[in-house]
């Protein structure tokens, strides 16, 4: 521990080292402590007696020596103020000279004084000006004028005044009637360039260590400031209430907001509070150093945190939206901002809506705003929801691009082929996104005919463009339902329509009946409809006999069949026969469309 930071004492108190000295610690004659810029006094064995001399009259006695201030005319002066200019105050102090207390030393060591024409001030004269007028110091504090007043200050802690005279190595020189340090730690001065100003300057410090015999003493200013600043901030402190109106200066200005000083207490300019509208870089609108009125908003923790904002002064933009934005109204706006979750788009002047990331597609995939919007776009939403009081419109971008399902039930009826790509694998089967909004599962079991498949793996991947059929619609659950194997058989009517025309003669097997309605099966995986005038015979069919024992297909069976119906009077008798399921029969061909890959006959 330094010598300055040891706690302060008087060094065995005055009358520890005169009783030792008198006990006999030392035999020598003991001079008085001689005081700076004073004659050292003649003393003989009269003045300090024997070892049966009562030490209290040594003290009292060491006690009454007057202290000598080294200028006379650095003495307390009661002044009046007569006249005040651009640089300071002209003050009767009963002289003939003028006296002149500039500015700067009218401030002296605090904030600037409210000085005004008849106001007493209690000065001391510092010298003279070269225009010959007397020049003046503001007294602070009092200055101790004997060794008494000096243990008093520093026993109760009373502040004394004093006058910086130099920096020296650790601090400043200052002359309190005598010549005292004052460690640069305890200064109150950041920079050295601070400690310069100080000198010449009347300061108010406290002792901090005091050593009588030594004749050292140590001041401390700093911890006078932070009183005198806790003391203006808890006087200014109670004068705000939140819903006032206060000036400050910028202070300083960070990412998240503004310090402002009121006046020795600062409070904090959340960027929030700026302005109605989004602020990304707070130092676009707000510069250190300038003045501005602002709004107290909270006062917590007895003024340690202090709330303001600037926007509150101005009228609040959501007040006015009632009318003017209506909810399923599309809307253009300008996109402010980009997050994780959305994207903000300014409606009106300091009215934004947020546009959330699972508002903007379809499609049921995770994607980044960015990957929809950029900073600055010009877009057109559909308003979903609006909160006027908690500031909050919800918007909508995929509403107002139009839903792919209102028209899925036509664009994709059962039994269309399409292509799409493979969006994810689950253990049933997998998502396949279609167009963008548009998905559908494939189920395992639909994956490939005549062959197990234990894992969609299997069978595709993740991003595999792949051909499928639509077995499947429904617009309510926004669900389609997806067929791979079918493919094949789509694939080979298309090949059967190419190699066909209307008019055509082609043999069939009843697969299905209704009343009037039959459907036909011309090939493995073909298959039409015919429409029949007389009703169906819905007998379930007794299977016949084929010459031919190998026929392993329906194509080979309805070959045999033609083969079987070749003359005219075969096709005659069976014209007249009731349809029924199972039946081989001849058809001709009446549509063909090979868009819709559909087959339409009639009964021959």
């Amino acid at each position: 521990m330094s010598d300055l930071d040891r706690p302060a004492i008087l060094t065995e108190g005055i009358a520890g080292n005169l009783t030792k000295k008198i006990a006999g610690e030392s035999r020598q004659e003991i001079q008085p402590a001689q005081m700076p810029g004073l004659p050292s006094p003649s003393v003989g064995d009269d003045d300090i007696g024997t070892e049966s001399q009562d030490i209290d009259e040594l003290l009292k006695e060491l006690g009454k020596r007057p202290l000598t201030v080294k200028n006379s005319s650095s003495g307390v002066i009661s002044g009046i103020i007569v006249s005040v200019d651009n640089e300071g105050f002209f003050v009767d102090i009963g002289r003939k000279s003028e006296a002149f207390l500039s500015k700067e030393d009218a401030i002296g060591d605090s904030t600037e004084a409210k000085l005004a024409i008849g106001e007493e001030v209690m000065v001391s004269i510092a010298g003279r000006s070269s225009d010959g007028y007397l020049k003046l110091s503001r007294v602070i504090a009092e200055r101790p004028t004997d060794w008494t007043q000096f243990e008093n200050a520093f026993t109760k802690g009373i502040a004394i005044a004093g006058t910086v005279n130099e920096v020296v190595k650790g601090g400043l020189a200052v002359d309190v009637g005598i010549r005292a340090f004052l460690p640069k730690s305890k200064s109150g001065a950041r920079e050295a360039a601070d400690l310069e100003k100080l000198i010449g300057q009347e300061i108010k410090c406290r002792i901090t260590q005091l050593d009588v015999e030594n004749e050292n003493i140590i001041l401390d200013r700093r911890v006078l400031l932070e009183e005198e600043q806790t003391t203006k901030r808890l006087a200014l402190v109670a004068s705000l209430k939140p819903g006032m109106t206060a000036s400050g200066t910028i202070r300083d200005i960070r990412k998240f907001g503004a310090f402002i000083d009121l006046g020795g207490v600062d409070a904090l300019l959340h960027v929030s509070d700026v302005s109605w509208k989004a602020i990304e870089d707070l130092s676009s609108v707000l510069t250190v150093g300038d003045s501005l009125d602002v709004k107290i908003l909270k006062i917590e923790q007895d003024g340690k945190r202090i709330s303001v904002g600037l926007k509150q002064l101005t009228p609040d933009p959501w007040t006015e939206i009632d009318g003017k934005i209506e909810i399923g109204e599309q809307i253009k706006g300008t996109v402010k901002k980009l997050t994780d979750f959305g994207a903000f788009v300014e409606l009106e002047p300091g009215v934004e809506g947020l546009i959330h990331v699972s508002e903007m597609s379809w499609s049921r995939r995770a994607r980044h705003p960015r990957d929809f919007l950029s900073l600055g776009d010009v877009v057109e939403v559909t308003v979903l929801e609006i909160k006027s009081d908690d500031h909050r419109i919800s918007l909508g971008l995929k509403q107002a691009l139009g839903d792919p399902w209102a028209d899925a039930a036509k664009r994709f009826a059962p039994g269309t082929a399409v292509e799409g790509i493979v969006q994810n694998l689950a253990t049933f089967g997998a998502f396949i996104e279609i167009e963008e909004g548009i998905e559908g599962l494939l189920h395992i079991s639909d994956m490939v005919e005549d062959q197990h498949v234990n894992h969609p793996s299997e069978v595709v991947t993740v991003g595999q463009k792949v051909q499928v059929v639509v077995a499947g619609i429904d617009t309510q659950k926004r669900r389609l339902k997806l067929d791979m194997k079918a493919v094949k058989h789509h694939t080979d009517k298309a090949a059967f329509i190419a190699d066909h025309k209307l008019g055509d003669i082609v043999t069939g097997r009843v697969a299905k009946l209704s009343s009037k309605r039959v459907v036909v099966e011309l090939g493995d995986s073909i298959q039409a409809i015919c429409f029949v005038e007389h009703d169906t015979d819905q007998t379930p069919p007794t299977v016949e006999k084929l010459s031919t024992e190998n026929v392993s297909s329906l194509g080979a069976m309805l070959q045999s069949a033609w083969k079987g119906e070749t003359s005219s009077e075969n096709r005659e008798n069976r014209r007249t026969e009731k349809v029924a399921l199972g039946q081989i029969r001849s058809f001709k061909i009446t549509k063909l469309n090979l868009a819709e890959r559909t087959v339409e006959l009639e009964l021959m």
